[in-house]
């Protein structure tokens, strides 16, 4: 934690592969009976807190399922489709602030449920009014499933998104109407199945989505890289998705290349996390990626694997000054072992540290 205060731990029993996929859980998702998250005080190392999540999945591996925020933190249920976040306050607890999922308001499912009881009275009070030989064969159908009857809040609001960015797109109704029709509709399907990956704060009110495929997901393929992905920016407090791309435009990629000080989202309190190089605040790490870049045989494939690692983990920037790529440069592309030398290059010099 930031203030030094406290310190966030996790600890999980073991995954279940085959595990059925009941109350609303994903088909394919594995599942882990107990999975812990532990608030220390770190001057004694008693624990102040914890947040159990039961027979879910959130992905541990590199922080992957969670991201911290100042005060705020993130944590993904893959198998439940959920961002759950939670604020950590100065007394040493966790308060739910809210969970982004099948619901996005904090009232969506009472509206949801006061209408399904409406709906009830509804079709008991026609049932009244048909004959009694028909009442058996209708009393089914009167009794609203909502638990299947509509798709996720987060799901709705990306949809209702892509419809009405193409919509604005042409002005022509023909024209509209075949373009909804090879974009959309025909897509319809492959949008409904996408579940959420990853998730990061972009600040205190956005969140940046990763979205994909069960097959793709990172907690089943090590693959995950090759799957078609999209990512959005949410709006917690309106509760609408701003922004939609496919991990291949290029547009999201030119986004990525001037402002990606932006998506490596450091606390207002840190003030030396502002120094640390990237391709969008210095030079030379602008020229290698750009020469990376050319070199590359396949621009699309560049771009897609360049935006693979959207969302960024939080804790994966390191102040450094060997990493200041105005002072030095280095081989990124060598995984460094314990007994294995990085080689540092003096940007000004021509001898090796």
């Amino acid at each position: 934690m930031e203030s030094n205060k406290f310190g966030l731990f996790a600890t999980s029993t073991a995954q279940i592969h085959d595990a059925p996929a009941v109350g609303g859980a994903v088909q394919g998702v594995p599942s882990i009976e107990k999975i812990t998250f532990h608030l220390l005080r770190m001057e004694d190392g008693e624990i102040l807190d914890k947040k159990i999540f039961s027979n879910d999945f959130v992905n541990l591996t590199h922080n992957m399922g969670v991201f911290l925020y100042d005060d705020l933190l993130a944590i993904v249920s893959l198998r439940y489709q959920t961002i759950h976040i939670l604020q950590i306050r100065d007394s040493g607890n966790f308060v739910h602030v809210r969970a982004i999922g099948e619901f996005c308001r904090e009232d969506d499912e009472l509206f949801l449920n006061s209408n399904a009881q409406g709906m009830q009275l509804s079709n008991k009070n026609k049932q009244h009014q048909v004959p009694e030989n028909h009442v058996e064969n209708h009393m089914h159908q009167g009794q609203p499933n909502v638990g299947n009857s509509f798709l996720s809040g987060i799901k709705q609001r990306l949809l209702s998104f892509i419809f009405q960015g193409l919509w604005n797109e042409e002005t022509d109704d023909t024209l509209r109407i075949q373009r909804l029709r090879n974009k959309f509709y025909f897509h319809f399907q492959d949008y409904v199945d996408l579940i959420i990956w990853k998730v990061q704060f972009l600040d205190r009110h956005h969140l940046l989505i990763k979205f994909g495929s069960v097959d793709g997901g990172p907690q089943v393929s090590r693959n995950a890289d090759h799957h078609p992905a999209f990512v959005a920016v949410y709006n917690m407090d309106t509760t609408e998705i701003v922004s939609f791309y496919q991990n291949s435009a290029d547009e999201l990629y030119l986004l990525f290349e001037k402002f990606g000080d932006h998506f490596h989202v450091t606390s207002r309190n840190l003030m030396y996390m502002n120094f640390i190089s990237s391709h969008s605040n210095n030079i030379h790490a602008l020229e290698q990626l750009r020469s990376i870049k050319d070199k590359a045989s396949n621009s699309s494939q560049f771009v897609k694997k360049m935006l693979a690692s959207l969302p960024f983990s939080c804790q994966s920037q390191s102040p450094s000054p060997y990493f200041d790529q105005s002072l030095f440069r280095f081989d990124d592309k060598v995984t460094p072992h314990a007994c294995f030398l990085v080689y540092f290059h003096c940007n000004d010099q021509s001898f090796f540290l």
